[in-house]
């Protein structure tokens, strides 16, 4: 008796066993180095560049990320392509598609672009000569998202942000355009055309989020604004604005950084530490034996809000005192997102406006004339902005 139940507790662990072992064939996700597969309609980015020969083997790429029904391979006459940019960059498209984007009411047009390098340069172009015709905003929304050798541009920003995450780059020729801090961003291949997974959006800064874990510069205090230019030093800000600034003759010495000439006047008046900025310099021939030129004041900032709030105050004085407009000699103050530029030469501003940087506006009823854009401030009642009344366009 006692053999006969030994024989079956060994039956039953055997069993047991092998129910064990049954199951073990089919790991747990993430156990055992198992891999978890991607869930349906959500596929790794490519490695590089997606490729394409023919607007059906697009379209079954883009149907990963996005809806592409319904694709037709007709003219740039379709409906669907009646808002495209791209449809009317000659001589570097080889083949033409357009399918339905159910998902978001709208449409994804599709483009053979076998000679990537020709479509952007053919691209840039149509951009500066959109802006010299007086549209200053064109191509600043970009959604043209380019392959290896294709190009997509939905109508849906929700579609493009989509496609940006698949190996796909949104292209940018429009020189006032920033990629925010902690957006992938790459060289393309024409003018000043940029490369980067950021979808900007008319009404916002669209999905400029940075992507978690991206690098907030050390210990350093995060940008008040991280979509605008950022330095982590003077030396750093110097050589960011050396396009833009004449700053080879530079200096940090304290008695010279408040000089105050005939020809220049900072913004920034009395204890630069009370308006919140950390560090200043100074670009430009001081004077002494000779008259001061080119003077320009370079600001590390260390509290954006100290100095916002008491640029407002003073914006808000000159238009009460003076109709608003600052003498000429005046510096005008430029903000990024930790530092500022004071400079009253206007073709620096240019520059520094293509560069991102912002004016400070806070004149009341103040809304940004179409063309030109603005960014949130951390003062209330104020916006930043690349507009200036009767002044320069960027």
């Amino acid at each position: 008796m006692r053999i006969k139940q030994t024989l079956a507790a060994a039956a039953a662990a055997l069993i047991a066993l092998s129910a064990v072992t049954a199951c073990d064939d089919k790991p747990e996700p993430g156990r055992g180095g198992a891999t978890v597969p991607a869930k349906p309609g959500a596929p790794a980015p490519q490695a590089g560049p997606p490729s394409a020969g023919s607007t059906a083997d697009a379209q079954k790429f883009l149907r990963q990320y996005a809806s592409c029904e319904n694709l037709a391979t007709g003219g740039p006459g379709d409906v669907r392509l009646r808002s495209s940019s791209v449809k009317d960059v000659g001589g570097s498209v080889a083949g033409l598609g357009v399918c339905s984007d159910l998902r978001e009411n709208g449409a994804i047009g599709i483009f053979l672009t076998p000679d990537m390098k020709k479509f952007q340069e053919a691209y840039y172009q149509q951009v500066m000569d959109k802006i010299a015709a007086g549209e200053p905003a064109y191509g600043l929304y970009s959604r043209v998202l380019v392959g290896k050798d294709f190009v997509a541009e939905p109508t849906s920003a929700m579609t493009a942000r989509a496609l940006a995450k698949s190996g796909m780059r949104v292209l940018t020729c429009n020189p006032t355009f920033g990629v925010p801090e902690g957006r992938k961003k790459e060289k393309a291949l024409a003018g000043s055309c940029v490369l980067s997974d950021f979808v900007h959006t008319a009404d916002g800064p669209g999905d400029g989020s940075p992507e978690p874990g991206a690098s907030q510069g050390g210990q350093q205090k995060p940008p008040a604004n991280p979509g605008l230019p950022s330095a982590g030093s003077l030396s750093e800000l110097r050589k960011l604005i050396a396009s833009s600034v004449d700053c080879k003759r530079f200096s940090t010495d304290p008695e010279t950084v408040a000089i105050r000439s005939i020809d220049y006047e900072p913004f920034i008046d009395g204890d630069a530490a009370a308006w919140g900025v950390g560090e200043r310099g100074l670009c430009g021939q001081p004077g002494g034996a000779q008259r001061a030129h080119g003077l320009v004041w370079l600001d590390k900032v260390d509290d954006m809000a100290a100095l916002q709030s008491r640029a407002k105050a003073v914006q808000l004085k000159e238009i009460q005192e003076n109709g608003g407009r600052p003498k000429a000699t005046k510096s005008m103050l430029l903000l990024g997102g930790n530092v500022a530029i004071e400079t009253n030469d206007a073709s620096s501003r240019f520059g520094l406006y293509q560069q991102q940087f912002f004016r400070l506006e806070c004149r009341p009823g103040f809304t940004t004339p179409q063309g030109y854009r603005s960014e949130k401030a951390v003062v209330d009642g104020c916006v930043l902005t690349n507009y200036e009344p009767g002044g320069i366009t960027p």
